[in-house]
């Protein structure tokens, strides 16, 4: 039986010009009898950001950047969609009445708007891992006093909800995360090191923001989901395992005691996970990409490489670190990620530099999450230590 509502779902999606907004903004449009638009937000792209509000109809459009704010307010002179600014106006966007509020703005950035959102008691379907790596603990308490479930649009998180049985986690031996391996799988280390920014957003699967296409080339990107995943899924860190998968058609399997392997497989287009979150907890359809395993043909697995891939088991020792070292780690990161990008520093110093903050903020590191002032406290710490060490 259908639960669906005679009404449509209202969406608000926070950083709606990115590429999860975009395609957010591709389904919720494509079928206006289930859904409509409450807000949407973007960081500085006004023009892209008036365009999509224009379309979709939306009630509410904020800028994160306070200087874009009238440029805005001129593109969208008459329309009746009202406008916001800053900080403000994201957490105006977030705190609206809405069925689902997709969290896709990249990076720390999106903490205090998700944390907006659930504490209005609206449904959250998560985009933003750095919410989790750097706040989780916070994130997931507030989401249990709301009695709300955050639903994971990352395809890997995504698909372990799909196929994660909660009422048998005791029987559950492990949660396997995939990851293409980016560009640089078949690299030599040496030429690994000295990649180009040019070379490093080349991703061979995915068509993602600069960002995160550079945190995949380093593996960094999978080193975040396993700790976005410890946060979502209640088993143990010694159970979450990455396994390198090319051809990224497998996103997450689930091993239980009995032997069983459930996992779960679609074609590489982040609709689709979007579109189970939009939907759930029913299945709607959705004009994404249809896997074909004929002409697919083959799959291959392999173990990802430390060595090769420094930024993964940096990650992964953030984690097992536990406190406030996933959020000096984040924060280490984007500085690192954005120094590349800028070409102030190589590919290999990536990782060299996350190290070394993760490093002399060690005691930093031990501090828990106790309040959203102290991460946001040791994130802005942890960036100014990383741009001081990059120079």
């Amino acid at each position: 039986m259908s639960l669906q509502s005679s009404e449509p779902k209202m969406i608000s999606i926070l950083g709606a010009t990115g590429s999860v907004g975009e395609s957010s903004l591709d389904i919720v449009c494509s079928d206006p009898e289930r859904y409509q638009i409450r807000a949407l937000t973007a960081h500085r792209n006004v023009d892209k950001l008036a365009e999509a509000a224009r379309l979709s109809k939306a009630d509410y459009a904020a800028v994160a950047d306070e200087a874009s704010y009238g440029r805005l307010k001129e593109l969208l002179s008459g329309t009746g969609i009202e406008v916001g600014a800053g900080e403000i106006g994201l957490e105006h966007a977030a705190t609206l009445p809405a069925d689902i509020v997709i969290g896709a703005i990249v990076g720390a950035a999106g903490i205090k708007p998700t944390m907006a959102a659930l504490k209005a008691g609206n449904q959250l379907a998560l985009a933003n891992k750095e919410t989790l790596v750097c706040a989780g603990d916070l994130v997931m308490a507030e989401a249990r006093r709301q009695d709300l479930r955050i639903l994971p649009v990352d395809s890997e998180h995504n698909a372990i909800f799909q196929i994660f049985d909660e009422a048998n986690i005791d029987e559950i031996d492990e949660v396997t995360i995939t990851a293409s391996g980016g560009p640089f799988r078949t690299w030599a280390q040496a030429d690994i090191e000295k990649a180009t920014a040019e070379q490093a957003l080349k991703h061979p699967n995915w068509d993602m923001g600069a960002k995160i296409t550079i945190d995949s080339a380093s593996m960094m990107n999978k080193g975040l989901e396993v700790i976005e995943a410890h946060h979502l899924y209640a088993v143990r860190q010694d159970k979450f395992k990455v396994v390198v998968h090319p051809q990224s058609i497998i996103h997450g399997m689930v091993s239980y005691s009995d032997g069983s392997v459930l996992a779960h497989l679609a074609a590489p287009d982040m609709r689709t996970p979007i579109a189970h979150c939009l939907a759930w907890p029913e299945r709607a359809a959705a004009k994404t990409k249809r896997l074909d395993l004929i002409a697919l043909g083959q799959m291959t697995f392999e173990a990802p490489d430390p060595v090769r891939f420094p930024c993964l088991q940096l990650a992964l020792d953030a984690m097992k670190a536990g406190g406030n070292m996933p959020n000096i780690m984040n924060a280490a990161n984007e500085i690192a990620v954005a120094a590349f990008l800028e070409g102030e520093i190589t590919f290999g110093g990536i990782a060299s530099l996350v190290e070394a903050v993760m490093t002399k903020m060690d005691g930093d590191g031990g501090l828990p999450v106790s309040s959203l002032d102290l991460v946001l406290e040791l994130d802005q710490k942890a960036r100014q230590l990383a741009l001081e060490l990059k120079s």
